[in-house]
């Protein structure tokens, strides 16, 4: 997660801290090693490789990057969950993570297909323990014209301008997921995504796995480029002084804390939509289902240059969320479906790129 100008400001009151961003000090904050992959992506010879590169930019939930390839067999990725990467109090049943692989299957077929390769999955071959999918590459794929946006998807954690998503975007989103654009539904999932983001921040163990995912500073992104990158020059000078760290995070009642939850709602309530993903029944294909939508739904909104957020807390299955689960499902789902995903939509400023894994960290017997 980044904190624009604007909310590191917020957080030191308006002080002195800019002096601490001038000149080679925000010069050298990017952390441009974890930001390589997005970079490399396609410059690889082998064609499993170079759709690999591209599906490692999959959004995937709290960035943990849960995937592995294993390419032992000729035209074939195995890809694996690194279950490692789990996310025990906030995704207790594994659902999110699986919708996450669901994405980055859909970006490997996706990428695939701009080198004329059509990609056959057998998904959950061994049942739920073993892998998730078999990839087997075939001649004859077509071009997928949402591949021109791969490079430029973003999640935009920033509030959206105050103008409305226009009937005829609107219109060509619904082919990938339920668009809610009018003002009243829209207010209460506002409330809702709050009370629920309130919940998780307030649950100490679902507080302390987000905050031992916070990647604080370029040092600690390129050690570990997953979780949630607090990087750049206006964060790591309030770092400097002490206003943002760890100890902070996991206290409730510290300034920073108080402030993060401030800029937060400020957040949310700047929504003018929102796109919701349900299905029938709630299977493990089911999830990688949504999963390859919420990707195509994410090419589709960036090639209209809209922005994507998805704001999940209220799908979450730990008990203290039992409540705004109900709630979410009473309002955006029929009877006995599931809520998949949920995520703001409208206009917003232009987001930096998450850091990643290189790709040959995630590859295995290749």
């Amino acid at each position: 997660m980044k904190i624009s100008r604007r909310g590191a400001l917020a957080l030191v009151g308006g002080g002195t801290i800019l002096a601490a961003t001038a000149g080679g000090f925000a010069l050298t904050r990017t952390p441009t090693r974890a930001l390589e992959p997005w970079k490399r992506a396609g410059r690889y010879e082998e064609p499993r490789r170079r759709a690999l590169s591209y599906a490692i930019l999959a959004p995937n939930p709290h960035n943990r990057q849960p995937w592995l390839a294993d390419l032992r067999d000729p035209d074939t990725v195995i890809l694996h969950r690194d279950r490692t990467r789990d996310l025990p109090q906030t995704d207790p049943f594994e659902r999110q993570l699986t919708i996450g692989m669901g994405c980055f299957l859909e970006l490997l077929a996706i990428a695939a297909s701009q080198d004329g390769h059509a990609v056959a999955f057998a998904l959950f071959p061994e049942g739920e323990e073993g892998p998730i999918a078999v990839a087997r590459f075939n001649k004859g794929g077509a071009p997928d014209p949402l591949f021109a946006h791969v490079l430029d998807r973003r999640s935009c954690k920033e509030p959206f301008e105050d103008r409305p998503v226009p009937k005829d975007m609107v219109e060509t989103l619904a082919a990938y997921a339920r668009i809610i654009d009018d003002p009243p539904t829209v207010s209460q999932i506002v409330a809702l995504s709050w009370d629920a983001w309130t919940v998780e921040a307030k649950t100490p163990r679902t507080l302390r796995e987000s905050v031992e995912l916070m990647r604080f500073g370029r040092s600690e992104i390129e050690a570990s480029p997953d979780g949630v990158d607090l990087g750049g020059p206006f964060l790591e000078a309030l770092m400097a002084v002490g206003a943002v760290s760890r100890r902070a995070q996991l206290d409730p009642s510290s300034f920073a804390f108080q402030e993060g939850v401030r800029i937060y709602e400020e957040m949310l309530k700047a929504t003018p939509a929102y796109a919701v993903l349900t299905t029938p029944t709630n299977t493990r294909l089911d999830q990688i289902e949504a999963g390859r939508r919420w990707l195509r739904l994410n090419l589709a909104t960036t090639s209209l240059g809209l922005a994507l957020h998805p704001v999940s807390q209220a799908l979450q299955e730990f008990p203290e969320m039992a409540g705004c689960f109900r709630r979410a499902h009473d309002l955006l789902a029929e009877p006995g479906h599931t809520v998949q995903m949920l995520g703001r939509l409208g206009f917003g400023p232009s987001a930096p790129a998450s850091p990643r894994w290189p790709l040959e960290t995630r590859i295995r017997n290749g």
